[in-house]
């Protein structure tokens, strides 16, 4: 029975960064995949979604100059481009793969197609394609499986007429009208994706008073504006009552808060409603791994219940995120085989939401900050200040900056919505881990024109050494202080 120090279970991107970290440690590892090399991160994940984001982008731009229609949108020349965004990373990962396996001294790395399912806390049972089982014997194991997409009950999905995120690429051509049912960041950047392209009627399902109700209400408030603009009709206050397919339509019938009932029907349906994760057929219950009430696997810091059986990704009950899943693998690696690692830290998380315009966040939020009751120190400042944002013509956006209500005004969070919203936090977010304050940010020389001297700005204000005067320009700059029941105007001269 071949032996390994490491079996990864699944080859998305927390598995196969995984094996990569372990191999740095010289340690024999087995990566074991049910399906495709790069998992959901892959296909109908990550890549797949912002390629399609990345060609309604560029159809906006063509669209906004040339104002009319763009002929080259059809649905054939995005699949093109999504398919070869997806072919060049395949490829890419596979070749990695398969030069390392030749290429590794000791024969560390091996790759087997197949299910896996734990027999006991050391044991891996591994059926082939073809039926063939073997068994292998691990001294280590790292879950990395991943999730697929939620489904609700009463809804029949046939990833046609109603579908999830990975059916959309079943269709043919754009659908005349589309309903999203979920208005999370996923439903939210599907709507953005078909309202740029401008073929599809897109109506969106919401069940509060606003989108995107995890963040502060100026982000929301921004992303709704536009995506109306956009010709998007979005449902708020509305709980779904039933939706079905009937004469090959998708009907679905709305109750809003109010009491008023609402039936509508379009040609395509995506429920997007969140993710679950992939535990079924792996052996836990045979080795004592226990689920939370969510159904992800119950974690310490990336240890299960089981003290050699590791966990990263999509099965925590952390922020699913590739970034994230990434690191939780390579971070449970080096607990494997190196020497003392500081409990990991989710506190300096970025997330990307690729919406018209992108948003970026990272840390607090100022809703969050009100939620908790700790008082804060806040400065916003508008893109339509920003000679960059000028000079693009791009001026629809702001950053804001959290800070601690003290002398040290240590930084607690950022908020940025508009273009290069997301090459812009990074530094803050680097500040954030270094638990720093803003004196950094305040005395650097920022390139100009660029998008990151609103950053620069934000922290002046703070200071009360602005440029631009936020009592002047009451529409475009604000710094006050944020309590949990008020809000108090902070004077910047």
């Amino acid at each position: 029975m071949d032996t390994y120090d490491l079996v990864v279970i699944g080859a998305g991107p927390s598995g196969y960064a995984g094996a990569m970290r372990a191999l740095d440690f010289k340690k024999r590892v087995l990566v074991v995949e049910k399906e495709k090399l790069g998992g959901a991160g892959l296909y109908h994940g990550a890549l797949w979604s912002k390629s399609m984001w990345e060609f309604s982008q560029k159809v906006t731009v063509v669209k906004n100059y040339e104002g009319k229609e763009f002929e080259g949108a059809s649905w054939q020349a995005m699949m093109k481009e999504v398919n070869a965004a997806l072919i060049e990373r395949k490829m890419q990962m596979t070749l990695h793969l398969d030069l390392l396996q030749k290429q590794c001294v000791g024969d560390e790395l091996h790759y087997e197609k197949g299910n896996a399912r734990l027999i006991d806390n050391h044991t891996v049972e591994i059926t082939k394609p073809d039926g063939r089982k073997k068994t292998v014997k691990a001294e280590n194991i790292l879950l990395a499986t991943g999730s697929r997409p939620r489904y609700l009950p009463g809804i029949s999905i046939d990833e046609n007429h109603i579908v999830t995120s990975n059916g959309i690429g079943n269709w043919n051509d754009f659908p005349e009208s589309l309903v999203i049912l979920g208005a999370g960041v996923i439903g939210c950047e599907f709507a953005t994706i078909f309202s740029n392209i401008g073929k599809t009627r897109v109506y969106l399902i919401d069940k509060g008073d606003r989108i995107l109700p995890f963040e502060d209400e100026d982000i929301a408030q921004m992303v709704t504006e536009n995506l109306e603009e956009n010709g998007v009709v979005i449902h708020k206050n509305s709980s779904l009552v039933r939706m079905e397919v009937i004469d090959g339509m998708v009907e679905y019938e709305l109750e809003y808060t109010n009491g008023k009932r609402e039936i509508l029907r379009v040609e395509k349906a995506l429920v997007s409603v969140g993710r679950i994760p992939n535990v079924e057929n792996l052996g836990l219950e045979s080795v004592g791994i226990e689920l939370t009430e969510r159904g992800s696997i119950k974690d310490f810091d990336t240890v299960s219940t089981v003290p050699n059986i590791y966990v990263a990704g999509d099965l925590t009950a952390e922020v699913s995120l590739v970034t994230v899943g990434e690191r939780e693998a390579r971070h449970a690696v080096r607990k494997m085989f190196g020497s003392y690692v500081d409990t990991l830290k989710y506190r300096n998380l970025c997330t990307i939401m690729f919406l018209n315009p992108e948003v970026a966040v990272v840390g607090m939020s100022e809703q969050e900050a009100r939620k908790k009751g700790i008082s804060v120190k806040v400065a916003r400042i508008d893109y339509s200040c920003i000679a960059r944002a000028i000079a693009m013509r791009k001026t629809k956006g702001f950053f804001k900056i959290i800070v601690t209500n003290d002398s040290e005004m240590k930084i607690l969070g950022m908020r940025a919505i508009g273009e290069h919203a997301s090459s812009a936090i990074q530094a803050v977010q680097l500040l954030i881990y270094m638990g720093k304050g803003i004196d950094e940010l305040a005395h650097m020389i920022y390139p100009h024109p660029s998008i990151i001297e609103g950053i620069q700005e934000c922290v002046r204000m703070l200071l009360g050494k602005s440029i631009y005067k936020s009592q002047i320009f009451k529409d475009k700059l604000k710094c006050y202080i944020c309590e949990k029941d008020k809000t108090i105007p902070i004077s910047s001269l």
